[in-house]
């Protein structure tokens, strides 16, 4: 048994293994990453031989956390793992997304890369290691794999940069990166910040770089160790060279003046370019185009890359007309739903989001049940983007994984500006009507305007801004395109989305498709991209300046009550009694959590005068009695020696026959108290053995005067 392995120490000490040849050995790689008690198994499988007709690459990522690893069981009535969760998912997306650009332009067999988490101690974060197992797994591979990558996450912790930070450190993080990238040059950044400047994420995509360097050059010594350093061969492509150059002889020069002809129109460009490939096709008979028609479309594809592209780097003509930092024209509007407790429309050019706010109290939070996290989120974002947003003629289905990227991006953006200690739950769920280049960005525009709509006395608006570009010569020569257009996104060598405050960044995603870009034009791009965020924050500001002063008439309304933690069994009484009562009576809904020596009761109702009888029913559960308070009671029973009332909830006390009334009576039937009568008591004392109250409502009345004595029976009495 071939068994290599390779260690990789941290700047901390801390250090990652690398393992082949032991585990999973009918995988084309397979490689098990281990750091302290984390493990991950990668694997990696690629036909031998492309599916007829594909000229794209069908990789697929995978990865999941087995609930064993943390020693935990899965909910659910199966008992075992199901679908991915959003992390996973996000985790999956992160990996796809830094191996994805580096497969040779030709490969086209279907490639599977599965991380598995199988070993976990709850403190380091298994996600950071996940984009370098999977690397390694394709590295000791023969998959043609233009790596080694590998992945990182940076955070800043009271000022200084920490690779890979356990869960605990990352708690008092104000800026939380992933990066990847491979010896040479950044393919992948995606994070979350706190207001930070743009010269302190530059930083940390440095400090990460500089941390991966060494976790590629082990993947290149166990790819060597393990013989794995030549690759498979393959044919995937059949091309016809002659047909490449003579379509670009007779369609180039049509091709670039349409990329130069400023069409504002999505659909137009679209139909204009696809009419000069139409003309080149009608040449050849039926039967030729069932070969040919497949490469034309291949090979016109890269003419229009190529025409877009010039029209840029020589003359500054973008595809829409617009200058290089130019943004298109923005129109905004809130509160256009009557029912939502807030909503809005940003419309950026061709891209559009309809989102709406909808404030829930904490029954609304979402659980997290996860194998190393189980949390509650009180912040929610969901992105949906249907098919007719493109003018696509299909069925709308379920969630897809680009949907749930989005809406992390655009939920990142956005939840550090929720005040803290908020006590509503907010959902926010943005609709693309239509799309033509960062639906994403325009989601955090949109949510922006409808948090503010809904009265969220959110921090700061956030906006968000799309960046690419185009380059040539690694980067010598370039051009950096803001608000880019769907096809800038797709021809284009770099799509970096920014959003953030007046203050700083709040969240940030890029994905470069090039090798060689520099430093220096990342930097002029947050640069720009700043210029645009302040330019769209001006456009939000104008439609709304600031939140409104309070949420919509139907929005529930929430009041938070800190009490004894030892009254909490008392408010929610046997079976839940106490606390059902109090809701049926007075409509309000009341959640109660516990948090350090205390409870924390929640009461929400949709007007004042359900949240204030409901605040009542509470104070008096927890209100201790006071010898000499007066106390509107309840009379619960009678008993022929007296009555017991209800002074307050949940406490009783006897009103004895003789503390009723100053005048005799000789029995309760003559006392005119009856069942659910209210009387008014005087607590007057509180027996220290017993417990019980002695009350009197007696002492709350005047006192008849005495009858005055007979002046012949006192002459009698001498």
């Amino acid at each position: 048994m071939n068994v290599v392995t390779k260690t990789i120490t941290l700047s901390d000490g801390r250090t990652i293994t690398l393992e082949t040849g032991k585990l999973a050995k009918q995988a084309d790689g397979a490689v098990m990453v281990t750091m302290g008690k984390t493990m991950l198994l990668a694997t990696v499988c690629s036909a031998q031989d492309a599916v007829p007709g594909t000229d794209f690459m069908p990789l697929t990522v995978e990865y999941k956390e087995k609930f064993a690893s943390n020693g935990r069981f899965p909910g659910g009535f199966t008992r075992r793992e199901g679908k991915a969760s959003d992390y996973e998912i996000l985790t999956a997306r992160l990996v796809d997304r830094a191996l994805r650009p580096l497969f040779p332009d030709n490969y086209h067999a279907e490639t599977f890369v599965n991380v598995t988490l199988y070993s976990a101690d709850g403190e380091d974060m298994p996600d950071a290691l996940a984009g370098l197992a999977a690397s390694a797994a394709l590295t000791a591979s023969d998959i043609p794999f233009g790596g080694p990558i590998s992945e990182v996450r940076v955070a800043r912790i009271n000022g200084e940069y920490v690779v890979d930070p356990t869960f605990k450190q990352l708690e008092s993080a104000d800026l939380d990166i992933m990066v990847a990238a491979t010896l040479d040059n950044i393919m992948m950044v995606e994070g979350e910040m706190k207001e930070v400047s743009e010269a302190d994420l530059l930083n940390a995509m440095k400090v990460a770089h500089e941390a991966i360097k060494p976790m590629c050059q082990a993947q290149l010594e166990l790819m060597n160790d393990y013989g794995k350093s030549v690759k498979r061969e393959y044919c995937h492509e059949v091309n016809d060279e002659d047909l490449r150059k003579d379509l670009h002889d007779k369609t180039y020069a049509k091709t670039y003046e349409l990329a130069k002809s400023c069409n504002t129109d999505k659909h137009s460009r679209e139909a204009n370019f696809k009419a000069v490939c139409e003309e080149y096709k009608a040449q050849f008979t039926e039967e030729e185009l069932e070969e040919k028609a497949p490469l034309i479309d291949r090979y016109y594809h890269d003419i229009e890359r190529e025409a877009m592209r010039r029209a840029v780097l020589d003359e500054g003509m973008r595809l829409d007309g617009r200058k290089t930092t130019e943004i298109r024209p923005i129109w905004c509007e809130v509160g256009p739903l009557p029912g939502p407790h807030g909503s809005s429309i940003f419309t950026r050019g061709e891209t559009q989001s309809l989102c709406t706010v909808t404030l829930g109290t904490k029954d609304d939070e979402k659980m997290i049940d996860e194998a190393l996290v189980q949390d509650n989120e009180r912040f929610l974002l969901h992105y949906n983007f249907p098919p007719f947003s493109t003018g696509e003629a299909k069925a709308q289905r379920g969630v897809g994984r680009r949907e749930i990227g989005h809406g992390n991006l655009a939920c990142r953006a956005l939840k550090s500006m929720i005040p803290d200690n908020y006590p509503y739950v907010v959902r926010v769920v943005s609709d693309i009507l239509e799309s033509n280049g960062s639906s994403s960005m325009a989601t955090v525009c949109a949510g922006t305007l409808a948090l503010m709509d809904a009265g969220v006395q959110i921090k700061r608006p956030v906006s968000g801004i799309a960046m690419g570009l185009i380059s040539e010569n690694k980067g010598k020569n370039y051009a950096i395109l803001s608000d880019i257009l769907g096809d800038e996104d797709h021809l284009g060598d770099m799509d970096f989305k920014v959003t953030g405050t007046e203050k700083g960044i709040t969240a940030t995603q890029m994905d470069i498709k090039v090798d060689g870009l520099s430093y220096e034009i990342l930097e002029n791009a947050l640069k720009q991209a700043h210029d645009g965020r302040m330019y769209i924050l001006g456009k939000i500001k104008e439609t709304i300046a600031e939140p409104r002063a309070d949420l919509k008439p139907h929005a529930p309304r929430i009041v938070t009550m800190d009490v004894p933690k030892d009254m909490i069994g008392a408010i929610i009484g046997p079976g839940g009694k106490i606390i059902q009562g109090i809701q049926a009576e007075t409509g309000a809904t009341i959640s109660i959590t516990e948090d350090d020596n205390k409870g924390i009761v929640e009461i929400a109702a949709t007007n004042k005068d359900s949240i204030d009888a409901a605040v009542n029913k509470v104070k008096g559960i927890i209100a201790v009695p006071e010898i000499g308070e007066v106390y509107e009671s309840l009379v619960k029973s009678i008993m022929p020696y007296g009555a017991f009332v209800e002074f307050l909830p949940g406490k009783e006390g006897l009103l004895h026959i003789s503390e009723i009334s100053w005048n005799r009576i000789e029995d309760m039937e003559h006392s005119g108290l009856k069942e659910g009568d209210l009387i008014t008591v005087k607590l007057l004392d509180i027996d220290k053995r017993s417990g019980k109250f002695k009350l009197s409502h007696k002492v709350l009345t005047e006192r008849p005067p005495r009858p005055a004595k007979d002046e012949n029976q006192a002459e009698k009495a001498e």
